[in-house]
């Protein structure tokens, strides 16, 4: 069902100069959202603050959405990674997404900064749709299933449930909430697998 995104394991993602200037980028776009509004925030100026030349921000990466979303996928990745949350089998890796989901938001809603503010759906549910693609990828589907649907269907409910369990005031814990969700979107998953 769901793997680690295996782009982690390219030659590019771990060439030392290419990992160090998008380190350098996504800190300074955080050091930048530390001072304001994503909006107001141009290209020029996260390049400055990462003392890169503009050239070398679009080597990287086409706009600054792009780059939000990178830095927001390595932190949702990094907090499965301290987590310790395992995809070691498909049953273990709903779950351990769904709860990532949960712990990345209740982490970025209490950050101090304009990270908390910004619409996270935006950058946190393609990082959950490329695991469900890769996973979907180890898996055989239905004739007539559309692996991106099946992806950005799941994506979007666990995002969703995870993003009203935040809201509300008599939280569940994380662990109860995750275990919710995965009971309610593992029958998606069942229904659209090709039967061994």
């Amino acid at each position: 069902m769901a793997q680690p995104s295996k782009a982690a394991d390219t030659p590019e993602s771990t060439d030392p100069r290419i990992v160090r200037s998008r380190r350098m980028l996504m800190e300074a776009l955080v050091k930048l959202l530390n001072q304001k509004e994503f909006d107001h925030i141009s290209v020029q100026e996260i390049a400055d603050e990462a003392t890169l030349n503009r050239a070398t921000f679009y080597l990287h990466y086409p706009d600054k959405n792009a780059l939000l979303r990178a830095m927001t996928a390595e932190r949702f990745r990094a907090l499965i990674a301290r987590r310790g949350l395992a995809f070691s089998n498909c049953d273990g890796a709903l779950r351990a997404i769904a709860l990532g989901v949960c712990d990345y938001l209740a982490e970025t809603a209490g950050c101090p900064s304009q990270l908390a503010k910004l619409p996270l759906e935006a950058s946190i549910i393609p990082a959950v749709e490329d695991m469900f693609r890769d996973g979907a990828g180890q898996h055989a589907l239905k004739p007539g299933v559309d692996p991106e649907l099946l992806a950005t269907t799941a994506a979007w409910a666990i995002f969703g449930a995870a993003r009203g369990w935040y809201q509300a005031p008599d939280r569940i814990p994380a662990e109860e909430m995750a275990a919710k969700i995965e009971a309610v979107v593992k029958p998606v998953f069942l229904g659209a697998a090709e039967r061994s």
